[in-house]
């Protein structure tokens, strides 16, 4: 598990790599982006996106784990379709190759020819990154790579990453939209029980390095496994301080009766909004909101599956909302937790891996409670 991890942290660097280059090049930015249709489409949004970038990532990091973990073969999924469509109409399938030059070569079928273009994603592909600095030579977790699943979200928050909005973060504070939405998210499941065990998060546009003016990443990690429980963050406080109400992140299209719910709850400026789901579970993971609820089915196992490992390991979780909502006691709390290793066989495309209920992303149980009870008979 230790060398899954660290392998999982240097393919999310490399993916974050090619997510800068890919906005880097503005000319190459505007032939990366394809509408999606079909049974691939996110019902949420009017216009849905894939970008060659979402692509090109997937495609290295299971090319990557495969290497390296041939049992994991097979189990490793994704988002995208790793077919796309060129100018001329010819649909070309991504893969990366054995080597820079031959990846550059296939890329550059999907770019209508564009040489200079496919050599620069493929060197960002083929590049190994500086060492991630993490300690994880010393853990030691019960489990084989034979029994384990990954789900990728090669660019969470797409919408954020092509409109490419650049904001400020402030330490401490919350913010609501723009490039640091956009997370490359690596989560990995039981595959016989679906739990989450381990996740890495890749914030490809953290800061703005003002020697050189590029962007810079910052990385989370987190492993739960029976008693054991590491994550790269310290636990947040637990919960609000004595008169204070909860802090909730919603998404701005959130049903108006949970807004008024929650409004009666917590107070309208606890009421938070952000784009992206992975990072409005970030904000939990780091304490900047204290629950994410979501009463839609609009988010998915890619989603999910990675930061759910990191709460899970600070002592918290992610439950369906609707079977929670369902429950008489608290005390079933574990029962209602999302899991990743079945499709939901009645629907069809990218809605087999929704997560149909709703969710609720929590660090202390106590305010999940609080949360449900100011939802019951509401939905």
């Amino acid at each position: 598990m230790a060398e899954l991890l660290k392998l999982l942290l240097r393919v999310a660097e490399k993916a974050a790599n090619v997510a800068r280059v890919c906005r880097q090049e503005a000319p190459l930015f505007q032939l990366l982006v394809q509408e999606k249709t079909g049974d691939d489409k996110n019902k949420k949004f009017v216009q849905d996106f894939k970008t060659l970038a979402d692509v090109v990532i997937q495609e290295m990091i299971r090319h990557d784990v495969g290497v390296q973990f041939p049992e994991m073969v097979g189990f490793i999924h994704g988002e995208e379709s790793n077919k796309f469509e060129n100018g001329l109409g010819e649909n070309v399938t991504v893969t990366v190759c054995a080597t820079e030059e031959e990846t550059a070569t296939l890329l550059a079928s999907v770019l209508d020819g564009d040489h200079i273009a496919a050599s620069l994603l493929a060197r960002a592909i083929h590049q190994n990154p500086a060492t991630i600095d993490t300690d994880t030579d010393s853990l030691t977790v019960p489990l084989k790579p034979s029994e384990l699943g990954i789900w990728i979200d090669p660019i969470d928050a797409t919408s954020q990453y092509i409109e490419g909005r650049e904001e400020v973060l402030q330490e401490g504070h919350l913010s609501p939209s723009g490039l640091h939405c956009a997370l490359v998210l690596i989560g990995v499941y039981l595959r016989d029980t679906g739990e989450p065990v381990m996740g890495v998060i890749n914030q490809p546009f953290n800061y703005k390095d003002p020697t050189d003016g590029g962007w810079r990443g910052k990385h989370f990690w987190g492993v739960s496994c029976g008693d054991l429980n590491i994550c790269s963050l310290c636990p947040p406080k637990r919960g609000p301080e004595r008169g204070q109400s909860l802090s909730v992140v919603l998404s701005s299209s959130e049903k108006q009766v949970v807004k008024e719910s929650l409004t009666s709850l917590c107070g309208p400026e606890k009421l938070i909004y952000a784009s992206g789901a992975g990072y409005k579970i970030l904000c939990v993971i780091q304490g900047l909101a204290d629950v994410y609820v979501l009463s839609e089915g609009s988010t998915f196992k890619w989603d999910s599956c990675a930061p759910h490992a990191l709460l899970r390991a600070l002592g918290g979780g992610v439950v369906d909302l609707t079977k929670r909502l369902q429950c008489s006691s608290g005390a079933q709390d574990h029962l209602t937790e999302l899991t990743y290793h079945q499709a939901n066989t009645e629907c069809r495309g990218a809605d087999r891996w929704a997560n149909h209920g709703g969710l609720v992303a929590y660090r202390d149980c106590a305010q999940l409670r609080s949360i449900i009870e100011a939802l019951k008979g509401k939905l």
